[in-house]
């Protein structure tokens, strides 16, 4: 996810690795007590900082293409299309294996059962990055640049209009009456997918998947100039005009179709790419232009930054293992950690801050590892 390139900007860099650690802090946030409101995602409409942790993993998405795409040049068009196939599938299993594992259930009296196929969650975050990492690699090398913005812009006001006429007449954009939980009910069933909403409904189902394509575009585009451009104030001063049009127009947009990262709202889209707009500006300016890198901190981010994907799958997997070893009383080692030491430590969401942070810092160690190492896993 992050290609290698003969011209380094470092606060591409420093995005992508800003991203995974925050999106390893909120995911993870200990048991015990309830997190600050900040690192809660939003119950239904509305936005909170947490919601724009997946939208900017796919920007970093795009960005990242941005350099892959100028390889694809010196490739036949079967190489390419060869190439992104195979990448998007990989992405999609390695998502869909990390849901299945570890592929098997501990029973009440302490037996090991198989994890049945047919109760495995379909969609999910490594699958919807790697659909639309396909789509988005497709679109830009296949049509010109117009084209890629009609085509998105189509994205955008098209799933605003199948929401409105395809969900409940009542209330289309309800958690049980929305047309996205109803084609996933369709089409795999309920036992495929989410259930943390207390029914099934799938925040990375397939239709909302179509605008989550634009994250990607965008972030292509925004790589894409900054390459171009170089890094100047003039580069930094378009980003951030970019970025407060989108805003405002998301905010405009509110008023008649809901920010809403569980449905994925066009106008979730247009908020979340304005924002990563402003923060690649200001890391550009900051770290490129005037060089605030005492104590080197920009490292701390390229870290992971270099290997998004791996330190993701870690965290993740670490997590489900830890949830699922019984340490007595009932309780998980996860659980018994955050609330016997953590919470011991300084209870409250503090508590559950501190948990969050020193998982990020042992995932970020694995990543340090790596990198010292040469260490760099590609897909």
């Amino acid at each position: 996810m992050l290609a290698d390139t003969g011209t380094r900007f470092l606060s591409l860099d420093v995005f992508r690795g800003l991203t995974i650690c925050f999106m390893i802090v909120v995911n993870t946030p200990g048991s015990g007590a309830t997190p600050f409101a900040p690192l809660l995602h939003a119950k239904w409409h509305g936005f909170t900082p947490t919601d724009l942790v997946f939208p900017s993993f796919m920007f970093a998405v795009g960005n990242a293409m941005s350099f892959a795409m100028r390889k694809y040049s010196a490739m036949g068009t079967g190489a390419v299309l060869t190439k992104i196939a195979k990448r998007t599938a990989l992405i999609f299993l390695l998502g869909y294996l990390m849901y299945w594992f570890p592929f098997f259930r501990l029973s009440e009296s302490g037996g090991v059962t198989g994890f049945p196929i047919d109760e495995t969650r379909i969609w999910g975050v490594l699958q919807r990055i790697g659909v639309c990492y396909g789509i988005a690699s497709l679109m830009v090398y296949f049509f010109s640049t117009r084209t890629v913005i009609w085509l998105s812009i189509l994205f955008l006001v098209g799933y605003w209009l199948i929401l409105l006429g395809w969900g409940d007449p009542v209330d289309p954009l309800s958690l049980p009456g929305n047309a996205v939980r109803q084609l996933d009910l369709f089409l795999v069933g309920p036992a495929h997918l989410y259930m943390g909403n207390g029914i099934p409904f799938d925040p990375e189902g397939l239709l909302s998947t179509l605008p989550a394509i634009v994250n990607v575009v965008i972030g292509y585009y925004a790589g894409q100039y900054v390459q171009r451009a170089g890094k100047n104030y003039e580069s930094v001063a378009k980003l951030l005009l970019m970025g407060a049009t989108l805003i405002l127009t998301a905010l405009a947009w509110d008023l008649v179709f809901p920010i809403n990262k569980k449905l994925w709202t066009s106008s979730f889209v247009l908020l979340t790419t304005g924002l990563d707009l402003v923060i690649l500006a200001s890391l550009i300016y900051a770290i490129e232009i005037r060089n605030w890198t005492r104590a080197n901190w920009p490292r701390f981010f390229v870290i992971p930054g270099k290997n998004p994907l791996f330190i993701y799958l870690l965290s993740e997997l670490l997590a489900i293992t830890l949830s699922m070893i019984p340490v007595g009383g009932g309780q998980s080692a996860s659980d018994w950690i955050g609330i016997h030491v953590f919470q011991s430590i300084i209870p409250g969401a503090f508590g559950s801050l501190l948990f969050a942070l020193s998982f990020m810092l042992l995932c970020w160690s694995a990543g340090w590892w790596l990198d010292r190492r040469g260490i760099y896993v590609r897909v």
